[in-house]
C-alpha cells in the first residue's frame, strides 16, 4: 500500500513538473504572439495618423502638432473630386483638363470602412486609454526648411498587462542598440514618413 502511495505522488509531482516545463517553454512564444497582434492594431492606427497627417500638410502646408487640430480638420476637411478629360482642342489627345466634379469628406475618404471614432484617433491601442505621442516641427536641410512630424507609442503603453519582466527586457534590448522602444511613424530629425517596421 506504502508503495501505491509512493508511485501515485510521484506521478503527480512528475505531471506537475512537465506542466511546469511545458509553460516555461510557451511562455515566450505566447507573449511573441500577442505582442505580433498588438503591433498590428497599434501600427494600422500609425498609418491612419501618417495619412490624415500628409492630407493634413497637402491642405495646410505643415503638419498638425497636435490630435485636436487634426482630428478637427478631419471632421470638416474636403478634398476635391476630380475627373480628368482629353482637351477637346487637342487633336493628339495629349492634354488634359482637369474637371472639379464636388467635394467628399477627407473622414469619409480615409476611414469609411474603420469602425473607431475620430475622437479615438490619438489612443493608442491595448494601453488603458494612453496618448500618442505626437510632435511636429520644421527643420533645415541643404539650406531648405522641411516640415515633419513624429507619433510614438511606447512599448509599455500597449503591451500593458503582459509579462513584465519581458517587457522591461524588450526596452532595454531597444536603449542599448539606440532605437526607439515601441513603435513609431515619421521623425524629428529627418524628412522622413517611414515607420520604424518599415
Amino acid at each position: 500500500m506504502k508503495k501505491i502511495i509512493i508511485q501515485v505522488v510521484l506521478l503527480v509531482v512528475i505531471v506537475f513538473l512537465g506542466w511546469f516545463v511545458y509553460q516555461s517553454i510557451m511562455e515566450p512564444v505566447h507573449f511573441n504572439k500577442e505582442q505580433r497582434a498588438r503591433e498590428k492594431e497599434v501600427i494600422g492606427k500609425l498609418k491612419d495618423i501618417r495619412t490624415s497627417q500628409l492630407v493634413f500638410k497637402r491642405l495646410n502646408g505643415a503638419y498638425s502638432d497636435n490630435f485636436d487640430s487634426l482630428v478637427a480638420f478631419l471632421k470638416v476637411a474636403e478634398i476635391p473630386i476630380v475627373k480628368i478629360v482629353p482637351d477637346p482642342e487637342d487633336t493628339t489627345f495629349t492634354k488634359t483638363i482637369n474637371d472639379t466634379v464636388g467635394y467628399i469628406k477627407v473622414s469619409d475618404t480615409l476611414f469609411s470602412r474603420k469602425n473607431y471614432r475620430l475622437e479615438d484617433l490619438s489612443i493608442i491601442p491595448f494601453s488603458d486609454g494612453e496618448h500618442f505621442e505626437m510632435n511636429a516641427d520644421t527643420i533645415e536641410r541643404g539650406g531648405v526648411e522641411v516640415h515633419v512630424f513624429e507619433v510614438k507609442a511606447p512599448y509599455s503603453a500597449y503591451l500593458k498587462g503582459m509579462d513584465k519582466q519581458t517587457i522591461i527586457n524588450i526596452i532595454a534590448k531597444r536603449e542599448d542598440i539606440d532605437r526607439y522602444p515601441g513603435l513609431k511613424v515619421g521623425s524629428m530629425t529627418e524628412p522622413s514618413t517611414d515607420g520604424n517596421w518599415e
